[in-house]
């Protein structure tokens, strides 16, 4: 065999070997997706607080440990902290009060100790803050107000998503080359409609009002996903862990929510 055709079946190989690779990411992916949809549906179903408490706390476990290491940050001295917010949170109806408490005694160590490195308050707000805004919705405004969470953050992801595929060109961000400004139009435009007439039908807020309070959650998200890639570029690592086949790290699946239920607990309490 020449040179020549040996390259063309040496080539034809390459490619058939990462089509199978991708075809076996793809199915990895929806696989792990599944088990994922079919948890989050068993504890939304059961609506029983302690299992919700500690069904967000395994996440809070989890992303912490990431988060510390994009941050660069030993996670073994922040761990008493995160386990006392945690438990105490189970107990308040507004836990995002307590966030101000670790703040301070932290801070009071800092003080105490001029050795404590100053980035150690970072993974209190990133991602301990988020999943205390996100108990706190459970808690003042209930399981729908998760579903509302889930939808809006979702669909702006699929929006974005088919919307960059089929329209994309304009560059969003250098944080993130893949996004284009026509898939974050389309995904915040389908979180809001359809986030909207969700929170409109499911609860006495009005439409307009919804279709505000599901746009500004949707944009939101949009950063909070774009903050996560801007973390990891910094870091230089592709995904923030490997703990799901196929999707990466638990950073990298729940980014999005991270901001967006601070914008959906902030806006509901002003309305309140």
């Amino acid at each position: 065999m020449s040179s020549e055709k040996l390259d063309v079946e040496q080539g034809k190989a390459k490619e058939y070997k990462q089509e199978v690779k991708k075809d076996n990411e793809h199915s990895l992916r929806w696989k792990s997706a599944a088990v994922m949809l079919a948890v989050i549906l068993l504890v939304g179903l059961l609506d029983i607080k302690f299992v919700t408490w500690l069904f967000f706390g395994a996440i809070l476990y989890f992303a912490f440990d990431e988060a510390c290491k994009l941050f660069k940050v030993e996670s073994a001295p922040l761990v008493p902290y995160i386990a006392v917010v945690w438990v105490a949170s189970y107990f308040f109806k507004d836990p995002v009060l307590l966030l101000f408490l670790a703040v301070i005694v932290l801070a009071s160590r800092l003080a105490y100790d001029k050795s404590v490195d100053k980035k150690e308050f970072l993974p209190l707000f990133y991602p301990l803050a988020s999943m205390l805004f996100i108990w706190s919705l459970y808690l003042n405004y209930g399981v729908k107000s998760l579903v509302w969470l889930l939808v809006i953050v979702a669909l702006s992801d699929v929006g974005a998503y088919y919307a960059g595929r089929k329209f994309g060109k304009t560059p969003f961000s250098p944080t993130s080359p893949k996004k284009t400004m026509e898939g974050v139009y389309g995904g915040v435009g389908l979180a809001t409609i359809v986030g909207g007439i969700l929170i409109a039908t499911t609860s006495d807020i009005g439409f307009f009002a919804a279709l505000l309070l599901a746009g500004l959650t949707s944009i939101a998200g949009v950063f909070g996903d774009l903050f996560e890639s801007y973390l990891k570029r910094e870091a230089g690592v592709k995904d923030s862990g490997d703990l799901i086949p196929g999707h990466g790290g638990m950073l990298d699946r729940i980014d999005g929510y991270l901001f967006a239920s601070i914008m959906l607990y902030t806006l509901l309490q002003i309305g309140r």
